[in-house]
């Protein structure tokens, strides 16, 4: 029987850790990481002492922000984590934490999860922003992902695996907290003027943009793909975190919020057809049927995504502190980032008059 979902880390005892891992462990020394960066979830390492376990490990457990939690408990995204890590995380083209531990209550939303400790690994700062030469590795692992299940992910969202962009869930709750973000935003932030040409105008075209996204051919999407939520290991190799978005939908995705919003403007301005062709080149080589992969709607997809992912940093300020000088900067890099992406894709066009 699996060891009792933790109410708070406070319960992240060494007996607990014991029972939930099977681990000999004696003594837990947790500490919280990740500020302003893991809004969705409350994230912490546990320094472990005992025999035969880590020395440290990551647990994550709901946000500590209400905000936060009310989002992520609609949108399931602590119960996707959970599923995806029980179901598929053995099957994605790369490297992900082993989980030692994940179990959540379905009704509540009360969940827990214990995994690998990967700090040792290179980091990327998404402010900074991701170099092109990782971009690419990016783009490759991604493009694997989805030429794995392209065209079968529908599957996994009626099995309750995944969510697909086109639920119903994504049109009745995201223009709800867009509002309160947007209100948050433009009274905390200084916002571009292409970004103001588009918020007021955001929530009425979430609907129309989340079904342009899941009308096939549909494959597994990360969700959340952006340079926070990866590393590289010492051969260089992508490692991927945080899959409590995991969905089902259009590749392009998972490319467009990657691309517009975890690499520099400058950056994106120069290689971002590059980095377009370089995943249509993957998913066909990684065994996407070439029937199924049309260039020039993936594009037209492309810019939808891109316009729809306005949404991360605006809703994902709701659970942050604009003073803190971490989240101030990733929300002000990201809609920086997306003011480039509005004026150079002609996002606006986009729009319902």
């Amino acid at each position: 029987m699996a060891a009792a979902i933790p109410a708070s880390i406070e319960d992240v005892t060494a007996q607990w850790m014991s029972a939930a891992t099977g681990w000999n462990v004696t003594a837990v020394r947790n500490e919280i990481i990740g500020v302003g960066v893991g809004v969705a979830s409350a994230v912490y390492r546990s320094h472990l002492t005992g025999s035969g376990c880590p020395k440290s490990v990551i647990v994550k457990l709901p946000a500590l922000d209400p905000n936060a939690v009310f989002t992520s408990a609609v949108l399931r995204m602590y119960i996707r984590e959970v599923k995806f890590f029980k179901t598929l995380a053995k099957e994605v083209p790369f490297r992900v934490s082993q989980s030692y531990y994940g179990e959540v209550n379905e009704e509540t939303s009360q969940f827990a999860m214990v995994v690998e400790d990967l700090g040792n690994l290179r980091i990327v700062d998404q402010v900074v922003g991701m170099s092109i030469d990782d971009a690419r590795r990016a783009v490759d692992g991604v493009a694997g992902m989805h030429a794995k299940w392209w065209g079968k992910a529908d599957a996994l969202a009626a099995e309750g695996t995944t969510i697909s962009l086109g639920d119903p869930i994504y049109p009745a709750v995201v223009p709800m907290v867009f509002a309160e973000g947007w209100e948050k935003c433009t009274n905390e932030i200084k916002m571009p003027d292409s970004i103001m040409q588009v918020g007021p105008r955001f929530g009425p075209a979430v609907a129309g943009l989340l079904a342009s996204l899941s009308q096939g051919p549909n494959t597994l999407a990360h969700g959340d793909f952006r340079a926070d939520n990866m590393m590289f290991d010492k051969d260089n190799s992508l490692v991927v975190l945080d899959f409590q978005l995991i969905g089902t939908g259009i590749g392009a995705y998972d490319l467009a919020y990657f691309i517009t919003q975890s690499i520099t403007a400058d950056d994106a301005s120069k290689y971002e057809r590059e980095l377009f062709d370089r995943w249509i080149d993957g998913v066909l080589s990684g065994g996407a049927p070439k029937n199924l992969v049309d260039k020039k709607a993936l594009w037209e997809n492309y810019r939808s995504a891109a316009l729809f992912c306005l949404a991360y940093p605006i809703i994902a300020s709701r659970g942050m502190d604009l003073t803190d000088k971490r989240s101030f900067e990733l929300v002000d890099c990201m809609n920086t980032r997306f003011d480039r992406a509005v004026r150079e894709l002609n996002l606006v066009s986009l729009l319902p008059n």
